[in-house]
């Protein structure tokens, strides 16, 4: 789809449903989010098609990490937040008047590296863990070269860039290496932020892009991110080995698969720790954001017409991106959720 038939089909949801709620364009209403970024590249362009097709509404949202916005929408600095941990219950429990928590999107967490004219890295289960351990500190590990037979991987010492901030997506991916790694599971363990073992060869970096700048920036260097801002970046990610054993490539179908066997429960919460399916890439999540059930009525009619955008056109613009659009079950279910925006 061309950008400018989007953003037709923008104009004509929305335009149908403020002919539902007449009154509603007539107050200037600025929405402000903040929070995960690994939705980030998707949500921008939702936030900013959202904006410019609704009269008098503007939607800003800053990607501070996950852990920044349930802070700030627990402290009510903001109109809404978005988190890839969702909210733990008792996180929940400090927001007075009730929270909506909605899977707006989903998407795969990828293993990027830096080693100039290697493509197609395959990464064992037993062996990504224990680099990002330290574990194993040279590219030419043995345990390396016998899943890449067909790779002149070189003797460079491996740098592991991690989150320096609290985030979503190091508590998806420390979930993932938890369910895998017995090791992982008794000593980091799964958190926003962990323990990471002390080494000169573990650095740190805020947030997704800020990750992928740095593994862009060292040879020798792996991290983790969204696979969105690989996109962005074209940079290399590794083929990870998953539960049945296949070396699967990082993409919207490999993830679509992952998802195919999840049943949303009533809170609308559920982690794929270690996906099952052949074709399953391993680590894949939802992403959340985060709304008031009680608030100013103009905005959480606003609020409800976002959420509709995000569940029909928003959808749209998912796979191009790198993300995984929502099934259509799973639409029906936040569609109606969404009503408790209040």
């Amino acid at each position: 789809m061309k950008r400018k038939s989007v953003g037709t089909a923008v104009v004509t949801v929305l335009m149908t449903l403020l002919l539902i709620t007449p009154g509603l364009a007539q107050e200037k209403i600025r929405l402000i989010g903040s929070g995960a970024s690994f939705p980030f590249p998707l949500y921008s362009v939702w936030f900013k098609d959202f904006s410019r097709a609704t009269k008098n509404v503007t939607v800003d949202y800053q990607a501070k990490g996950s852990g920044a916005g349930v802070q700030d929408f627990i402290n009510h600095t903001v109109d809404f937040a978005a988190s890839d941990a969702a909210m733990t219950a008792e996180e929940i429990a400090k927001v007075e008047g009730g929270v909506v928590l909605l899977p707006m999107t989903a998407g795969v967490i990828v293993l990027t590296y830096n080693l100039p004219g290697i493509k197609g890295l395959k990464l064992s289960r037993d062996v990504y863990p224990d680099i990002f351990l330290g574990k194993i500190t040279k590219w030419s590990d043995p345990r390396l070269t016998k899943a890449n037979p067909d790779l002149k991987l070189p003797d460079l010492p491996i740098t592991v860039v991690r989150r320096s901030d609290s985030s979503g997506t190091t508590f998806v991916f420390t979930k993932h290496l938890s369910a895998i790694s017995e090791a992982w599971r008794n000593g980091p363990d799964a958190g926003t932020t962990v323990q990471w073992p002390q080494s000169d060869k573990i650095v740190a970096a805020p947030k997704n892009d800020g990750v992928t700048a740095t593994v862009k920036q060292t040879p020798g260097a792996i991290g983790y991110i969204e696979y969105s801002y690989a996109l962005l970046t074209k940079a290399d990610t590794a083929l990870l080995q998953n539960k049945t054993g296949n070396y699967i490539a990082a993409g919207a179908e490999s993830g679509k698969v992952a998802l195919a066997s999840v049943t949303l429960p009533a809170n609308l919460i559920v982690w794929l720790e270690d996906p099952a399916g052949a074709e399953a890439y391993p680590i894949t999540t939802f992403t959340w954001m985060l709304f008031y059930k009680k608030q100013d009525p103009n905005k959480a009619e606003v609020l409800r017409n976002l959420v509709e955008y995000c569940l029909t056109e928003g959808q749209k613009l998912s796979e191009r991106m790198g993300y995984i659009p929502l099934p259509d079950n799973v639409i029906e279910r936040i569609r109606a959720v969404s009503k408790d925006i209040q």
